[in-house]
């Protein structure tokens, strides 16, 4: 009997370590892709990609490898990294029912947000979309529009406070964080979450911030959540976490928790609000036109098969947040950063600005939108720097990946489609699609806002990149395209409106560095480990 049991336990540890160490030794239909060797035999190239430095590994990714490449993921198993428009559509539109998003994404999502848009698929997806869908219209945000104002008002006299007779270095990065925020607060979810005056500090804006880079360090755990998630109830994860060794896991905890108590409190004063009827609406700080607002109505109205429960509302709140702060405020930082360094394109914007309305005067949404010079700086700016530079797909079972133009294989064979096995880890190249010179020319590396002042370029359009916004990957495309880029859109023009006509920006004395992450991000040097980035700022 004892030789039996051990013989079964034999075959066991066998067919796993089989399972666990077979991509070593079997043959896969990407072996003929060409790209870089693995650096880690357990890891593969997961720490060239997953890291604050990655930026020679996925610029290398483009500039040798050209527009798809292999990579080795854990344990020897293969992906790509792809950036041809071709295979670009197919993943982002054609078959995107096959290219989801990764299970580690859904599951580490679920946990952070609970069953948000960023954790959800398929027709779960849809009927959340659907009903957040109008409060991202173009007319939506004509009215959100004297909210953004009032804040970003509120903004420039903060910073006028902080500024004496000569230029003054200041940290913009937290400033255009903490606006985010309250941009998003008040025309998100109706309510205010930071005052904007020198002495407040918000800890739930800090929680945020710190999200990023937290997630970054714990990237090789959240892979493992799938495969932890079904053998423990999240109540069991919520009581182990408090005895986690880990002071990364203990604070990625904490910001989970902090951003629950948030969203249910203020969740539960709409709710109250709804219940008492539209005068009680109409007197918080979203006159019932932000985004929350509207959504729990349109809830309450759907039908049946349509409407949310209650903890997807809640989840929505806390994923709205996080998905419109780093992502716009980062943004912001780098323009910001751009002009500042490039003066003649600084005073050029401001002139246009200016002409639009005098300083002190706000420029109406339709006048704003359609400025050309601010347009093609806002384009130009999300085109060579993206605030995210990669997104990772996964294959729900085989397919063919057709390409634009033929690729040769490591065996000198020219390749035009590639049979992409099921499971197969797939990385989109925004940057690098948004940096494609084979389109955008020679100069794609550049910073030329100009170019968006002329045609662009026959091959943009002709290659049907399946972006939402202006021929580029930044904003994605498909289903799954960010749904609130005319959000973000409108909310860094209302920003640089108020900003460059009330100062001029220059390069501080401390050197910026930004990092690769979920989101980039900027900090004192390449040594420097929390997010800043430090602007002289002179009163006009």
């Amino acid at each position: 009997m004892a030789s039996l049991i051990i013989l079964a336990l034999s075959a066991g540890a066998i067919a796993l370590l089989w399972t666990l160490f077979k991509s070593y030794f079997t043959r896969s239909p990407l072996d003929n892709i060409p790209g870089p060797a693995r650096t880690s035999f357990w890891r593969g190239n997961q720490g060239d990609l997953f890291n604050r430095f990655a930026w020679e590994f996925h610029d290398g990714m483009r500039v040798k490898y050209g527009p798809v490449a292999k990579f080795y993921g854990p344990l020897g198993s293969r992906g790509l990294y792809v950036f041809d428009p071709k295979a670009l559509n197919h993943i982002i539109v054609k078959d995107q029912m096959i290219y989801e998003e990764p299970r580690w994404f859904l599951s580490s999502n679920r946990m952070t947000f609970g069953p948000s848009l960023l954790a959800t698929l398929g027709e779960h997806h849809r009927r959340q979309r659907k009903l957040l869908n109008p409060v991202f219209s173009i007319n939506h945000m004509r009215h959100m529009t004297p909210i953004f104002y009032r804040v970003v008002h509120r903004l420039k006299d903060a910073i006028h406070t902080q500024i004496g007779e000569q230029p003054t270095e200041i940290n913009m990065l937290e400033w255009m964080s903490r606006t985010a925020l309250e941009l998003v607060g008040q025309a998100g979810l109706g309510y205010s979450f930071d005052p904007l005056t020198n002495n407040v500090r918000n800890a739930y804006g800090q929680a945020l911030k710190d999200l990023q880079p937290i997630q970054l360090e714990l990237h090789h755990f959240r892979v493992l959540i799938p495969y932890v998630q079904p053998y423990l109830h999240p109540a069991v994860v919520r009581f182990l976490s408090h005895f986690l060794p880990s002071r990364s896991m203990r604070r990625y905890r904490d910001i989970v928790n902090i951003m629950d108590k948030q969203s249910r409190y203020i969740y539960q004063s709409k709710k109250a609000a709804l219940e008492k009827g539209e005068e009680a609406v109409v007197q918080q700080i979203g006159e019932g036109k932000d985004i929350m607002s509207i959504l729990m109505k349109a809830n309450l109205e759907a039908s049946t098969e349509e409407k949310l429960p209650e903890e997807e509302i809640l989840s929505q709140m806390a994923n709205l947040i996080f998905a419109a702060t780093d992502t716009t405020s980062n943004a912001l930082a780098r323009i910001l950063q751009i002009l500042s360094e490039e003066q003649d394109v600084q005073d050029k914007v401001r002139t246009e600005l200016l002409d639009a309305a005098a300083r002190d005067e706000d420029i109406p949404y339709d006048t704003l939108v359609g400025l050309p010079y601010l347009d093609a700086i806002c384009r130009e700016s999300l085109r060579l720097y993206p605030p995210v530079q990669a997104l990772s797909r996964e294959t729900r079972e085989d397919i063919v990946m057709p390409l634009s133009e033929p690729i040769q294989g490591v065996n000198g064979e020219s390749i035009s489609e590639i049979p992409v096995p099921k499971e197969t880890t797939i990385f989109i190249g925004v940057r690098a699609s948004n940096r494609n010179k084979a389109l955008w020319g020679e100069d794609a590396d550049e910073f030329k806002p100009e170019r968006w002042l002329s045609p662009l370029p026959k091959a943009v359009g002709e290659a049907h990149i399946p972006g939402v916004y202006a021929n580029l990957m930044t904003f994605l495309g498909g289903g799954r395209s960010c749904i609130g880029f005319k959000f973000s859109q409108l909310e860094m023009k209302v920003v640089l409106a108020i900003l460059l006509r009330s100062f001029k920006f220059l390069p501080g004395e401390k050197d910026i560095y930004w990092n690769a992450g979920s989101v980039n991000f900027p900090t004192i040097g390449k040594e420097g480990t929390k997010s800043a980035m430090y602007l002289k700022l002179e009163r006009m």
